[in-house]
């Protein structure tokens, strides 16, 4: 009974605090929970993770009194912000310390860029399929928001956004079908961004060949149980390299905690079904999922999710060395 009141309190405060915090611009096609990109970064808190041991070391978890934090799945689009732009990036990472989902793939003459989409007509003005044509073909275009409009934002070049992204944000790469794993790695170190990248794989063999390739690179791995770490251990992939996804329903508490014995984070995917419950029910459901030991939430709903964990955050007085606020 506690509980359900004190979530019940988070969700009424959640709204007073959204309302003063988020400024709203009402024009015609934009959404009230829309916050405008602005021309530099100035987010309110960023990540201080300059290694990778530093990366590392952020991600081990060693107590449930950990830092929660939000994946903007895609970059975190609205109506008039396309997914996987960096326009889109710098709107979300305005709110603060944010990881940032978004989609790798390669050009006909092997340039890396973001689109989730092998086909170009949903997200662009373009026609015909990405992957099989040039750089050169793929820069004139521009990106579509999710309202279907056209925007100004052309397609970017991962090397860009990496650059980009250091300091600011953590990226968690979803490498699309035949995209050269060897080709990425390659553009990461170019970057020196290896501290801001975890890297996406949805079975034991992706997970097994990149960490061949990469063995100082961290993954976001598919577990959810003792029984799934088990077997990917046995695949030689090092647990302290490991970020658990556990799916996007809420796993078996047990599960979580024998992950998080293991010093395995932990992202549950909201998008989808959770994420309709938590607009349904209230954003309390963010933390009380934190509180049921999420420690990522990825969502299509970034700020409300945001805004309910900054508020759990300040209410628990949680600090954190890497982030800056």
């Amino acid at each position: 009974m506690y509980r359900k009141t004190f979530y019940l309190l988070l969700s009424a405060l959640f709204i007073v605090f959204s309302s003063c915090n988020n400024p709203q611009n009402t024009s015609e096609g934009r959404s009230a929970e829309t916050v405008e990109a602005p021309a530099n970064f100035t987010g309110k808190s960023a990540f201080k993770i300059t290694s990778l041991d530093e990366l590392e070391a952020f991600f081990q978890f060693s107590s449930a009194e950990r830092y929660p934090l939000i994946s903007a799945h895609r970059g975190g689009p609205e109506d008039d912000y396309p997914e996987n732009a960096l326009e889109t990036f710098e709107k979300s990472a305005q709110l603060g310390a944010v990881i940032i989902e978004c989609d790798v793939q390669m050009t006909a003459d092997s340039v890396l860029y973001l689109m989730h989409d092998e086909k170009l007509e949903r997200t662009t003005n373009g026609r015909g399929v990405g992957t099989q044509k040039t750089w050169k073909e793929l820069k004139p275009l521009q990106l579509k928001a999710l309202n279907g409009q056209v925007t100004g934002y052309g397609i970017p070049k991962l090397s860009d956004v990496l650059s980009w992204g250091k300091g600011k944000v953590i990226f968690t790469l979803d490498i699309k079908n035949g995209t050269s794993y060897e080709a990425l790695i390659s553009e990461i170190r170019k970057a020196g961004a290896e501290s801001s990248v975890v890297l996406i794989t949805y079975n034991d063999n992706q997970a097994r060949k990149l960490h061949s390739l990469a063995p100082d690179l961290m993954l976001s791995v598919s577990l959810r149980n003792q029984a799934d770490l088990d077997r990917l251990l046995s695949k030689g992939v090092s647990p302290e390299k490991m970020i658990a996804f556990v799916g996007t329903s809420l796993p078996d508490k047990q599960g979580i905690d024998a992950l998080h014995e293991k010093g395995i984070w932990t992202i549950l995917g909201t998008l989808g079904n959770l994420d309709r419950q938590a607009q349904a029910q209230g954003e309390h459901l963010y933390a009380e999922w934190v509180d049921g030991g999420i420690d990522i939430l990825s969502t299509d709903r970034v700020v409300p999710a945001f805004n309910a964990l900054e508020y759990y955050i300040r209410d628990r007085k949680l600090e954190n060395p890497f982030i800056l606020r």
